[in-house]
């Protein structure tokens, strides 16, 4: 296991990656630290051909991430130092992009960014004692980590403007009711589950895994005939890889 600051980074199993959001003192609130922290250990995660699935969860009983720790990112820098930094780290940019597939285990509090983070996963599975919220217009600011794109494309404009304009809480249950997420699960099952869905991407043939996320969330900004050329283009190198392999395993 490799400690940071802000974070857990665990390779129990050399394809599978578990990343912890380590600040349970804060509820694992998004401070400008465990940004940095992320940034790094999603480079070493998209990097290492060990890897094939990564796992995100929270330390402690109470929250998966509260969102920014507003104390810090409420405090602005200059707009040009701001403009630079996002620039050279653009943590949503990355996760929004990211090739392997990416697994979020929820409990307790997800709110703000800590939604946000979790809608940048592929798969999400809650504990029942979840809770979800968008509590941004309450505080006077909108989202800035890409929740006003991902939430809609997720559970849709309607659930998105309920969620987005009043801030309102929603459990497990709704959560899972609007495609928020994908499963919900008693608290013991919550880690369990996670790997068992982890286990289950790290058994199948890794070029098709990534080409198919590839070719949905690259296809959800393109025309039908955009995506399905891109899906041809796809599959198509799919059948490639495939018959090399099935080449070289013969010889």
């Amino acid at each position: 296991m490799t400690t940071f600051a802000t974070l857990l980074y665990d390779k129990p199993a050399d394809d599978i990656a578990w990343i912890t959001l380590n600040r349970p003192q804060r509820l694992n609130a998004l401070s400008v630290g465990m940004r940095d922290d992320l940034w790094e250990v999603l480079h070493a995660v998209r990097d290492d051909p060990e890897v094939r699935v990564a796992v995100f969860q929270g330390a402690g009983d109470r929250a998966f991430c509260t969102g920014a720790d507003l104390s810090e990112f409420l405090t602005a820098p200059p707009p040009a130092q701001a403009r630079q930094v996002r620039w050279e780290r653009d943590l949503w940019g990355l996760l929004a992009t990211f090739p392997k597939p990416l697994v979020a285990a929820i409990h307790g509090f997800c709110i703000g960014s800590g939604c946000e983070i979790a809608m940048l996963c592929d798969l999400r599975v809650c504990s029942e004692d979840a809770r979800f919220a968008m509590p941004e217009t309450g505080l006077g600011i909108i989202p800035a980590a890409g929740g006003s794109q991902t939430l809609p494309r997720t559970v849709g404009e309607a659930h998105a403007l309920s969620l987005l304009l009043t801030g309102e809480f929603i459990d497990a249950q709704e959560a899972r009711r609007i495609r928020l997420v994908q499963r919900v699960v008693p608290r013991a099952d919550l880690y369990p589950t996670a790997a068992a869905l982890a286990r289950r991407l790290v058994a199948l043939d890794q070029g098709a895994v990534r080409r198919a996320k590839a070719a949905i969330l690259r296809g959800l900004d393109m025309s039908l005939d955009q995506g399905l050329a891109l899906e041809a283009r796809l599959a198509a190198q799919q059948r490639r890889e495939h018959r090399a392999a099935l080449r070289a395993s013969a010889t």
